[in-house]
């Protein structure tokens, strides 16, 4: 009998041995297989979504995941960024409405201009207006939001407009003397910087609208092409970057406007700056070339050339990869020495990866 238990006791120490090496072996492949599938996904579509019109402006993403983008068909939509599903859909005035790209307050409201001549705050989760704002002329700047919650943004009656966000009323208004397409950035002591076609870069006080500075560019040599259509950035120190259509990048001090260097390519530059971690600027150009030029001197570090011209802002991976479209049809993915986006008040246009335009600083 004793023989029998022991025969048995080894059978089963036996099967529990083979037992782990299957179920260890079943896992790898289950891990194996997953990699694989992830390998096979990777580059696939998710999914598409067709609006009605042709699609210029940039997506923003609120904190639950939902995408809201602007298309030439009159309208703005609130995307679920997982299914591709519709969630809804507001329809702005205007002979189309691509231009502006949307900004996220921190409350979920979701702010947007339109060639009607008006700024729109609709509630990101029902897709209601909560108000609109007129101003003189069509508004293809995007809208920056303050830590106050005070929105500001640029119209072609060459005006920047500071909105309170909740309320829609005017605080103030500044006149420039052209039309504003740029978008603003904010800097940590409220500052708001914005470029104008009449070739200048204004330093606004944010609470009270008063010009802090002014900073004259050059004319450019291209029939219709005017001033400062780039939006600034802002780096390390309050360092303020921006192209020119004199075809030149400029940094700047923000505190005082003085010029720190100037960088000049061979066409216009209305592409917005970005900011790597290391203080790197990715600008692109009319000239068919993105640029990497050292914040603190002005050096150029590199060129990048692609197939036509650069007008698009450079977008910064977490791993410093650069993504860049161009007029040859084309995203370009450039590696870079760079580890991400600076963490600096404005290091790219919309401030964020996520594109809320909405400021940092607290």
């Amino acid at each position: 009998m004793k023989q029998v238990l022991l025969i048995l006791a080894v059978v089963a120490l036996v099967g529990c041995g083979e037992f782990k090496e299957g179920f260890k072996k079943g896992v790898d492949r289950q891990k194996k297989a997953a990699e694989t599938k992830a390998k096979v996904v990777a580059g696939v579509k998710l999914w598409e979504f067709e609006t009605g019109g042709g699609v210029f402006s940039s997506s923003a993403f609120g904190s639950d995941g939902t995408v809201y983008i602007g298309s030439n068909d009159n309208k703005l939509y609130a995307i679920n960024s997982k299914s591709g599903v519709k969630l809804w859909e507001f329809e702005l005035g205007g002979e189309y409405s691509a231009p502006s790209s949307p900004a996220i307050g921190a409350d979920g409201t979701v702010y947007v201009g339109s060639t009607d001549k008006k700024l729109y705050a609709i509630n990101g989760q029902s897709g209601v207006k909560l108000w609109e704002f007129e101003t003189g002329g069509w508004v293809r700047s995007s809208p920056a939001i303050g830590s106050d919650g005070t929105v500001y943004v640029g119209s072609m009656d060459h005006k920047l407009y500071a909105i309170n966000g909740k309320s829609g009323v005017k605080l103030w208004e500044f006149e420039t003397g052209h039309a504003v397409a740029s978008s603003p950035a904010i800097d940590s002591d409220g500052t708001v910087y914005v470029g104008s076609y009449d070739t200048k870069l204004y330093a606004i006080n944010g609470e009270s609208g008063i010009k802090v500075w002014e900073f004259e560019t050059g004319n450019s040599q291209r029939r219709g092409v005017y001033g400062v259509r780039s939006s600034p950035v802002i780096g390390f120190n309050s360092t303020i970057y921006f192209g020119a259509s004199d075809n030149k990048v400029y940094a700047l001090n923000g505190k005082n406007g003085a010029k720190i260097w100037e960088f000049e390519t061979g066409g216009v530059v209305d592409s917005s700056p970005a900011i790597g971690s290391d203080g790197t600027v990715y600008v692109g150009a009319r000239d068919k070339k993105l640029y990497a030029i050292n914040g603190k001197s002005g050096v150029k570090l590199w060129e990048f050339e692609a197939g036509n011209d650069i007008p698009s802002s450079p977008a910064i991976g977490s791993d410093g990869t650069v993504y860049v479209g161009s007029f040859d049809n084309k995203l370009y993915a450039i590696k870079t020495d760079s580890k991400g986006l600076a963490k600096s008040p404005w290091p790219m246009r919309g401030q964020n990866a996520g594109h809320t335009g909405r400021t940092s600083a607290k």
